[in-house]
């Protein structure tokens, strides 16, 4: 697995509980089976279940600190893409060629404050970059492409390509069917007239 979305959970994955809207968790990355998994706790159930040496718990990744808000109601949706609705549908796709775009998304999201940097780690000899989104509380796994300095121009046009007609190009123009012209009827030859038998 190289890119991911997890949700935030809306109540504690130890006691159950429901978080309250403002209310202080723990979140724990863990790797298991070559998959992260995303626990998030309330801080009474992190104080007596984890605390005490969560990084040294089999597959630790990361772990960090945030405040719960509660969903918002769904707004209208928007038909221009954006950096980070165009992040989410690259992702969904996990195709290795789009793995650069994701990368200037997430900088573009993180930069506007919307994603903020939790952790690293490397897998495969590859970077990963672990983000928290600010609102919702997803995570976001993405793959450091290792993008070379002339690289980054043309990573840049395509991603502006993307925000500006999305990822479906537009349906091409069907050609015009060719007009009927009118044949001109076959000329045959001129018959000559019938010479007058030769009765000699």
């Amino acid at each position: 697995m190289e890119w991911s979305i997890q949700a935030r959970s809306h109540q504690c994955q130890a006691c159950g509980r429901t978080f309250r809207n403002k209310e202080r968790l723990h979140t724990l990355l863990r790797d298991e089976r070559n998959a992260y998994l995303r626990v998030d706790v309330c801080e009474s159930c992190w104080a007596e279940h984890y605390a005490e040496g969560a990084n040294h718990q089999r597959g630790f990744v990361s772990c960090w600190k945030s405040l719960y808000s509660a969903p918002q109601p769904t707004p209208e949706p928007i038909r221009r893409e954006t950096a980070e609705t165009l992040l989410r549908k690259l992702l969904e796709l996990n195709a290795p060629e789009h793995a650069p775009a994701c990368f200037i998304l997430a900088a573009m999201l993180e930069r506007k404050r919307l994603l903020k940097m939790k952790s690293q780690t490397t897998e495969q000899d590859r970077r990963l970059l672990i983000y928290e989104h600010s609102k919702t509380g997803e995570v976001f796994t993405i793959s450091d492409p290792n993008l070379q300095l002339d690289q980054l121009e043309g990573v840049q046009r395509g991603v502006a390509r993307l925000l500006e007609h999305g990822l479906e190009p537009p349906p091409p123009t069907a050609p015009e069917p060719p007009r009927d012209e009118p044949v001109a009827p076959s000329e045959s030859p001129a018959s000559s007239p019938a010479e007058p038998p030769n009765h000699e």
